[in-house]
């Protein structure tokens, strides 16, 4: 299967998808890294609002959030290693609307339901399937206008792989579980600056620190991650917009470097990807530049395994664009490449 690495030539690309208008439910294509080009748009799997993707480390499966009528959940796929193609596996759907985010862990996959408030986890089967395990639901509410009850926007496992880190936008927290008895029981959480709104995290390649992105206020939070406790304790905080935007904006995703040197976050309203220096230590995070992303409302974005190019993916414009990386200064350039993918959302390469 596909792995990292840095003389391949080209890499098969996801990209998940609302199914409200002429979309058909997850695409797949090709980035040619020699010609700096996108290419090959077809569908992989038709399947309803498959708005977030998850692949599985050895590159071998990919989960993705799915919505079928009145029921919400996910769904399994074996990955075909020489063609890309999605061979379905199984389902895991509920009553009621689907998860925004999931990720995959060895054999746990985690999601966060921002309509219900809820966190959800799911056991991964020898053959890639998955079923349902526990959940935690989470309370509260915050001042903002769309924080009239918990909103949970990230679900994910901490790089030490001891906590599930969960951001709630609706009640302005980041709260850390562990997994017992297959259960997840609540260890830690931090109160964020109120109306904020918490959307996802990364950390940096230390595993000691991490970058949470604010939707609602457009800001990073640094963050010191103490692995014992799983605990957080904020460092730093830094916008990601230009002082004088005043439309509204919606920060989207968030991304660092493989060498921990660049983080990169994506703006929905300013349409812009911000780009970020890192200290040496992940402490602190220096301003650098605002790239537009080359379409309307980027909800997502991606690092390509090379890490020589960045994939923006522009939801009300149904497009994907393309742009080169400067490993030195991080900074990004237009390539002129982008093709259609009709209301698209998330972004994931095999070979990360």
């Amino acid at each position: 299967m596909e792995r990292k690495d840095t003389m391949r030539k080209k890499y098969i690309g996801y990209a998940g998808t609302y199914t409200r208008e002429s979309s058909e439910g997850i695409y797949r294509f090709v980035l040619d890294t020699e010609a700096g080009k996108l290419s090959k748009v077809e569908v992989a799997a038709e399947v309803g609002s498959p708005t977030y993707l998850s692949v599985s480390e050895d590159n071998g499966y990919l989960y993705a959030v799915a919505q079928e009528d009145e029921m919400g959940g996910v769904h399994a796929y074996q990955i075909d290693s020489e063609t890309g193609t999605l061979n379905m596996i199984n389902g895991q759907l509920t009553e009621g609307a689907p998860p925004c985010h999931l990720q995959v862990h060895g054999n746990k996959l985690v999601t966060g339901n921002y309509h219900k408030g809820k966190v959800k986890l799911l056991q991964v089967k020898e053959n890639g399937g998955v079923e349902r395990l526990s959940s935690a639901q989470h309370e509260g509410i915050g001042p903002h206008k769309r924080q009239e009850k918990p909103h949970v926007h990230f679900a994910g496992e901490t790089p030490d792989g001891k906590h599930i880190v969960v951001c709630d936008l609706g009640t302005d927290e980041l709260v850390t579980y562990q997994i017992e008895n297959n259960e997840l029981v609540r260890v830690h959480t931090l109160n964020v600056k109120p109306g904020s709104g918490p959307r996802h995290i990364a950390f940096h390649p230390n595993g000691k620190t991490a970058y949470l992105l604010t939707e609602l206020s457009s800001e990073v939070i640094v963050l010191d991650y103490d692995s014992e406790q799983g605990s957080f304790a904020e460092k730093q905080t830094i916008s990601a917009i230009p002082e004088d935007f005043t439309e509204t904006n919606d920060a989207s995703a968030i991304h660092i470097s493989s060498d921990g040197k660049f983080l990169y976050t994506g703006n929905r309203g300013h349409n812009s990807i911000a780009l970020f220096g890192v200290s040496e230590d992940g402490k602190e995070l220096t301003f650098i530049e605002h790239t537009p992303t080359g379409g309307d409302w980027p909800r997502d974005f991606v690092l390509d395994p090379s890490e020589k190019f960045i994939v923006a993916s522009n939801q009300h414009s149904g497009n994907l664009v393309l742009f080169a990386r400067d490993a030195e200064t991080g900074k990004l350039k237009g390539t002129g490449s982008e093709v259609d993918v009709p209301e698209v959302v998330c972004v994931r390469f095999l070979g990360k």
